[in-house]
């Protein structure tokens, strides 16, 4: 180790390309010739050459009475570790009981009474213009369309939710998709949801999923699903998408193809189980891909109540999917499925418990993204 400071950049840079996400960080740390070799771009390119960044397992919890009990932890399968996350202290002008907060895909949002966003990692609130039908619990989005590829320009469809005035909420009104540009800085319209998800627009009862040019809206317990063409800006026709004894289920969007998770009844002694579906977008059609094993489902519960399952949500993106309870007695004990690209098969393992966990949470929020490492890297509050 006393020679280790004569090896050439290079040699060095190569070396540290090696490590996980996690103690990369911590390396950046040492000294200002190792921050300086990890800051390069051409560093970014080596380490995702070494690296296939598998997306992360976001929580955020909430706790209503105090933000100061808000807390952030994101799931490295790389790594296999938690890490916890700054968290985003909320505006006080946002402090209202109905106030919305949301994340997906390296953002947190707060949607009403004004719109707000701020990268996860690097907690940093912006204003965007108000949405035309400031709303409560919409699906949200963040895409890149052809004419714009980077990374650092994103846009945000918001879908559906509970229309907000004043502190109160109409839960009849079908409100119009609103897509915003940050670099236009404007608000352009779209047609809502269609009129076969009228009884429920928000997303506790839905569920949603980018893929191939299209924000897909999905019931979780009607099965409904429609995807709308963020290019042509319409929407398609409404379908059924139901394999045989589900009971609720998610749609998620895989590297390859669209996954659709949930639990099923079985008439089996064992009982209830959870299955993934390969789902063809042109079509509707779906054919099972695997079954999580059923010890590590009862894992994820205590007792047998017939609404254990409530608790249940799913996430997922890439070749991961993401289950976990939301009730805070077990601590929110999850589960990770990898999808093979190569052979479908299904790999189950279980997420390590959640660090230090000091609050408890009224409510909980959960989604999965890529994380890449020039959003992350000198982030000195991560942990």
């Amino acid at each position: 180790m006393s020679d280790f400071t004569t090896l050439s950049s290079d040699l060095i840079a190569s070396i540290l390309s090696l490590l996980p996400i996690p103690t990369l960080i911590r390396a950046s740390t040492v000294c200002k010739q190792w921050h300086s070799l990890i800051s390069s771009s051409s560093f970014f390119t080596l380490h995702s050459l070494q690296h296939q960044h598998q997306p992360w397992f976001f929580i955020h919890g909430i706790h209503n009475i105090s933000s100061k009990n808000n807390q952030s932890f994101a799931f490295d399968p790389s790594s296999n570790s938690w890490l916890l996350l700054p968290t985003p202290t909320t505006p006080q002008q946002q402090h209202q009981p109905n106030t919305s907060f949301i994340g997906t895909t390296s953002f947190f949002f707060i949607t009403a009474p004004n719109f707000l966003y701020t990268p996860i990692l690097r907690p940093h609130w912006h204003a965007a213009p108000p949405l035309h039908y400031p709303r409560i619990n919409p699906l949200l989005g963040v895409f890149h369309d052809d004419k714009s590829r980077s990374l650092q320009n994103p846009k945000f469809i918001v879908v559906g939710g509970v229309r907000f005035i004043g502190n109160l909420v109409d839960i009849e009104d079908r409100l119009d998709v609103e897509i915003y540009d940050p670099l236009l800085g404007y608000w352009e319209l779209g047609p809502p949801l269609p009129q076969d998800f009228r009884s429920g627009n928000s997303s506790s009862s839905l569920s949603s999923a980018l893929f191939k040019g299209r924000f897909y809206v999905f019931g979780i317990y009607s099965c409904f699903v429609s995807s709308f063409d963020l290019h042509r800006r319409v929407w398609s026709e409404v379908r059924i998408l139901r394999p045989p004894g589900v009971v609720f289920s998610f749609l998620i969007a895989s590297r390859e193809t669209l996954v659709l998770a949930g639990v099923c009844n079985s008439n089996s002694p064992r009982g209830s189980s959870f299955k993934l579906w390969r789902v063809d977008e042109r079509t509707m059609e779906f054919s099972e891909i695997g079954v999580m094993p059923h010890d590590l489902l009862l894992s994820l519960f205590d007792g047998d109540e017939d609404d254990r399952f409530a608790s249940l949500k799913c996430v997922g993106l890439g070749d991961l999917v993401y289950v976990f309870n939301e009730d805070y007695h077990k601590m929110y004990p999850a589960c990770v499925c990898e999808i093979h690209a190569e052979s479908g098969k299904c790999e189950w393992r279980r997420v390590p418990q959640l660090p230090s966990l000091m609050n408890r949470f009224h409510k909980v929020i959960s989604f999965s993204s890529t994380v890449p490492l020039h959003s992350i890297l000198g982030q000195r509050e991560l942990q």
